[in-house]
């Protein structure tokens, strides 16, 4: 039988008491009234779990404009949160570990996974360099990438570790090939309620593609964009902005999202795919855009967040001739969203005419 929102596992605890729903209304109460900052989210998130609605309002990411809210049903989490269970084989009282703000939909899905599937949850504070008993064995967790990059040290009794909110780099990447961890990429928005697809970035069960959970269906649009069909988490047939290339029924390849494409001189250039070639020879951080030019159409362009140019041709020489940024600009600082994704848009707002 499945699970349903309105039910706490037994086995469930946080912070190593468990709780009943009622007891856990008193638990989120005391958050609110109490709390440091990001247990007064978490608080709210509980209060607004616990209430006799059917849904919950979650604010989106907003890397690809303003944050905005959305009505997520509750059910829909609570049967995503049995895919992921599923997927990772996670028993009843089985550790897990948030360290993720619950703002947002990932920061929620922790704690709905362990009311749901009766994990013995630990919640610290949500730097980007969270502090928790490196000592103690936690079965499962989630982190976004500068987290990781921060705490890779650490992470060694963590068994499975999942990774969103940005793309993990390939210097992250390589850094965590020795790592007994077991460590996934994942694919989701909050429109799926947390991932629908995950890839294994270490170890050798390592995947080269993503790898979508049983139940959806996925394929492309005219414009090669991929289109989700998540009856579980969501009524809707999902079609994104994201390019991919699919390999099979079940697994896909990012290209990049079509609004960073350039078409520049008839050549359509995901900025995404130059800036994994580049990512070895730059070590600031730095994105690929483009802007209006009168022969090309688009020309490419590099963001660099420096106070000034420092790269050389050599930076380049990866690149396939029209791949090459035609200006650079610096930033001193980008702009990003609280998972640490950069705002293109936003940070190109920043640009002066006469920042080269």
């Amino acid at each position: 039988m499945t699970p349903t929102f309105d039910k706490i596992h037994l086995k469930f605890k946080l912070n190593a008491n468990n709780y009943s729903a009622e007891d856990l209304k008193e638990v989120a109460y005391s958050l609110v009234k109490e709390g440091a900052p990001y247990e007064k989210v978490m608080g709210d998130f509980l209060m607004d779990w616990l209430d006799a609605k059917d849904y919950i309002n979650v604010r989106t990411s907003g890397s690809t404009g303003q944050p905005k809210l959305m009505k997520v049903s509750k059910q829909a989490m609570v049967n995503s949160s049995i895919a992921t269970g599923d997927y990772f084989k996670m028993e009843p009282g089985q550790t897990a570990l948030l360290c993720l703000p619950t703002h947002y939909i990932a920061g929620k899905m922790m704690l709905v996974r362990a009311m749901v599937l009766g994990l013995e949850l630990d919640f610290v504070d949500p730097t980007t360099q969270p502090v928790f008993d490196y000592g103690k064995p936690y079965d499962f967790c989630a982190m976004i990438p500068i987290q990781l990059k921060n705490t890779v040290k650490y992470i060694h009794n963590i068994k499975t570790l999942i990774i969103g909110g940005a793309a993990i780099s390939k210097p992250l990447e390589a850094a965590i090939q020795g790592l007994k961890t077991k460590i996934y990429a994942t694919y989701g928005m909050t429109e799926t309620v947390s991932h629908i697809a995950v890839k294994r970035m270490n170890g050798k069960q390592k995947m080269d593609y993503f790898k979508v959970f049983p139940k959806v269906k996925i394929s492309q649009d005219d414009r090669g964009c991929l289109i989700i069909e998540a009856p579980k988490v969501t009524s809707e047939r999902l079609i994104t902005t994201d390019v991919v290339k699919l390999h099979s029924a079940t697994e896909f390849e990012l290209i990049g999202r079509l609004d960073n494409m350039v078409n520049s001189g008839g050549l359509k250039l995901f900025p995404e795919q130059i800036e994994a070639k580049l990512v070895d020879q730059i070590k600031e951080r730095f994105f690929i855009a483009s802007e209006p030019d009168s022969d090309l159409g688009e020309k490419l362009i590099l963001i660099l967040e420096s106070d000034k140019n420092t790269l050389k041709k050599s930076s380049f020489k990866g690149l396939d001739k029209l791949e090459i940024p035609k200006e650079i600009y610096t930033v001193p600082k980008f702009k990003e969203t609280a998972t640490g994704k950069i705002q293109r848009k936003e940070t190109l707002k920043l640009l002066k005419t006469d920042a080269h």
